[in-house]
Formats: structure tokens, C-alpha cells, sequence
């Protein structure tokens, strides 16, 4: 059995529906950078390995791999944001550039 170009396309869009959807659950949950890539990154690589594993003559193989990849990258943007996290900087230096480039007493 052969994917035809409408299920790839299906398969592709699976993935993408649920990082999305991950993201804006973390968004209005008030979840930290950090956690939503994690959940991100590990939904892309469940997603790749059933598509490893339950598509037949492997059809979805390359499919698999891009997610895979996909998800190494959100784990290393997760590590990223628990090493360096954005927000404190963001708002020390908006905070000084709102009174005139002097920090905040």
C-alpha cells in the first residue's frame, strides 16, 4: 500500500496542528518558553515515531525524520530558554528605555 499525496499531506498536517494547538494552550496558560517547547518538541518526536513505526513500506520515513529533527531543535531551544531566559532581560531593558535609558530604583 502506497501513501497517496492527499494522506501525506494529512500526515503532515497532524504534527503540525498539535504543536500549534500545544503552543496556544501554553500561551493561555500562562506555561513558561521552556516547558511549551518541551511539550512541543516531544509531541514532534511521538509524532515521528509512530509514523516511523505504523506507516507501511515507509512511506512517511523522511516525514519522520524532519519531525524528528524538528523536536532535537525544541529541546535545545527549551535548554536555551532555562539557561538564558529572555524575559527578565526583555523587560530590565524596556523598563530603561522608558525612563530615559536610566535602570529602574
Amino acid at each position: 500500500m502506497e501513501l497517496d499525496i492527499d494522506q501525506y499531506i494529512l500526515l503532515t498536517i497532524y504534527p503540525a496542528a498539535a504543536i500549534f494547538g500545544l503552543g496556544f494552550f501554553a500561551r493561555k496558560a500562562k506555561i513558561s518558553e521552556s516547558l511549551k517547547y518541551v511539550f512541543q518538541g516531544s509531541a514532534s518526536i511521538i509524532f515521528s515515531i509512530i509514523y516511523f513505526q505504523a506507516v507501511p513500506n515507509g512511506g512517511a520515513q523522511g516525514l519522520a525524520v524532519v519531525l524528528f529533527l524538528f523536536g532535537v531543535l525544541l529541546f535545545f531551544m527549551a535548554r536555551k530558554y532555562v539557561i538564558h531566559p529572555e524575559t527578565e532581560g526583555r523587560q530590565e531593558r524596556n523598563a530603561a528605555s522608558a525612563n530615559g535609558g536610566q535602570p529602574r530604583k
